[in-house]
């Protein structure tokens, strides 16, 4: 299904400041191209490149700006001493099952008896609340959340009321009630004092770690050698790539040594988990961890028991971990099948009322929808066709929905003025979910699609690419495909580059498989091949090959048989304009 009005995207053409270029180029040392990728970029000062290509783990923000960082460590510390028991209570995703791994982990090395409980979506009960039976038969004094809570203002009263403390760990935007509790970590709380708003919930429960690591050390209770925080970054890089954290920053020191543990981990369930996703661990990349690792983690959250993918992070049996790792290949592809179903059932949805089409706005609902599955389906439907949508999954009179939007488009000044209409909401500007009674759901979508008539333009729907930098095929050598691993890892908000050129076709190009197009290009006497992903309709006007065209494609090195060659990944072609 593609977008007939919108599917050729515009292509953004980079601004070119050739002095800035060339500073850049002399200063690091770097191919010209991979300038003006970094001055594509909005990079203005030396410093912020040179930050952003070497920074390294000391570089790291102080834990301690968090404000209540402090009062957090104190309250863990205090269990320690006191031999107190501590439940940690995770979101069901990747970031709240590795952030959880984390803690618990961490804190059952130091000497403290921990539990965990993973929210799970079937539970009729509230946020944390959940728990508390089984926080409460392991005699758990304190709870620390991971990746939720902060709009749980109501149920840290009532747990709080029942002789148990809580510490929030989150990175949700927080709503106008903040929960009352010993202390709250999340670095979008108005007026917060740590400077990456971006880290995620894994990140969060990392510095929490990392602060009482300093405090432990500092005090002499544990020896600097017992304790390597580095240990826990394979977790942090694939919590992070996973909630599409930005690539930028912290983040992006913490998922680039992240990986580089990720591919020496001595984790049995993550090895195993890494044998049935066919992936070799010198091969685990940001897009491997994306498209294959976490869609088996979140299908727990989905459609089975997230408390097993903590329980697979953690657990030293070989053969328990070959199980476990079995089974979350299995629900994957459950999980495939649901979505496949779904997905067809809201393609039907559009095409039986185009009218929807017209509207800045998609919203959709259904009692026949998996709730676990939607949100794979909204981020889907909102890329396709670049404007905001909500898929919404009815069960028993309540619509639990999926919002993804455009950045043209944030979501939660927006939920905040419609909140009448809902039972809840929370997320990001970009990514959120609610809460709504059915009956409510007609007036909340009219208006919805109302303001976001008001305020997204035709251009703002109108799909965009946005390309690095001109080159030409001479450029691309391997020593340039190695200097452009400077530039990794690649993900949110620091994608892979995209490259442009005039090319003339040696062949006509071949559709590959049913959607695939494979083009065989020249420029310069030096040929090239290319393939572009689910672009076989980009090929009835450039089907002779005396079309010459300009391309837009990201370089690869593309191994076969133990011999490599230079590949170029399409991202869009067309003819060359006389």
């Amino acid at each position: 299904m593609r977008n007939q009005e919108n599917s050729e995207p515009e292509w953004i053409y980079p601004a070119t400041k050739q002095d800035w270029c060339d500073q850049i180029t002399q200063e690091f040392n770097l191919h010209p191209v991979l300038s003006q990728v970094l001055a594509s970029r909005g990079f203005k000062t030396l410093d912020e490149i040179h930050h952003f290509l070497y920074a390294k783990l000391p570089d790291l923000l102080d834990p301690y700006l968090f404000a209540d960082m402090r009062k957090a460590v104190n309250r863990v510390l205090k269990a320690l001493q006191k031999k107190e028991s501590i439940l940690i209570y995770g979101d069901n995703d990747v970031d709240g099952i590795t952030g959880t791994t984390v803690l618990t982990e961490f804190l059952r090395k130091i000497g403290i008896n921990t539990y965990y409980y993973i929210q799970n979506r079937s539970t009729t009960k509230s946020i944390l609340l959940d728990a508390l039976d089984y926080a409460k038969k392991n005699s758990c004094t304190l709870i620390i959340t991971v990746d939720c809570g902060i709009t749980a203002a109501k149920e840290v009263k009532e747990i709080a009321g029942q002789g148990v403390d809580v510490i929030i760990t989150d990175h949700h935007e927080p709503t106008a009630k903040l929960p009352h509790c010993i202390a709250t970590l999340n670095p979008k709380l108005h007026k917060s004092t740590y400077p990456n708003r971006d880290i995620t919930g894994v990140g969060v429960a990392f510095k929490l770690v990392h602060a009482l690591t300093s405090s432990l050390i500092s005090s002499s209770t544990i020896s600097a050698t017992k304790i390597d925080l580095k240990h826990y970054l394979d977790l942090v890089a694939l919590g992070t790539i996973a909630d599409m954290g930005a690539l930028v920053g912290e983040n992006r020191i913490m998922v680039r040594y992240g990986l580089r543990q990720l591919r020496k981990t001595k984790r049995v369930g993550l090895i195993k988990l890494l044998d049935v996703c066919e992936i070799k661990k010198s091969d685990v990349s940001t897009m491997a961890v994306a498209s294959k690792i976490a869609p088996r983690l979140n299908s727990l959250g989905r459609i089975a028991d997230p408390q097993k993918g903590v329980e697979l992070l953690l657990i030293r049996d070989h053969t328990l971990a070959e199980q476990l790792a079995n089974e979350l290949d299995l629900n994957n592809i459950e999980r495939q099948k649901i979505d496949r179903s779904n997905s067809l059932d809201v393609e039907k949805n559009i095409a039986d009322n185009p009218q929807i089409l017209t509207q800045r706005a998609i919203i959709l609902h259904s009692t026949e929808w998996h709730p676990g599955i939607i949100p794979i389906i909204t981020a889907r439907i909102a890329k396709q066709y670049n404007r905001p949508t909500i898929l919404i999954s009815i069960d028993n009179g309540i619509g639990k929905g999926s919002i993804r939007t455009i950045p043209e488009f944030p979501l939660l000044a927006v939920l905040h003025k419609l909140s009448h209409h809902l039972i809840n909401f929370g997320g990001h500007d970009f990514a959120a979910g609610l809460a709504i009674d059915e009956k409510n759901i007609p007036a909340f979508t009219q208006e919805f699609v109302a303001i976001a008539a008001e305020t997204i333009t035709e251009k703002d729907i109108h799909p965009k690419l946005q390309l690095d930098a001109a080159v030409t095929f001479s450029d691309l050598t391997y020593d340039f495909m190695d200097m452009m691993h400077l530039l990794e890892p690649f993900g949110t908000e620091n994608p892979a580059p995209i490259l442009y050129c005039k090319a003339n076709q040696v062949w006509s190009p071949k559709i590959v498989g049913k959607d695939h197009l494979k083009v065989y290009l020249e420029q310069s006497e030096r040929n090239l091949e290319g393939i572009g992903f689910n672009l076989a309709p980009k090929r009835p006007p450039i089907r002779s090959k005396k079309t010459p065209v300009e391309v837009a494609f990201t370089p690869q090195i593309n191994t076969f048989l133990n011999k490599s060659s230079i590949q170029l990944q399409i991202r869009d072609i067309k003819p060359v304009e006389s």
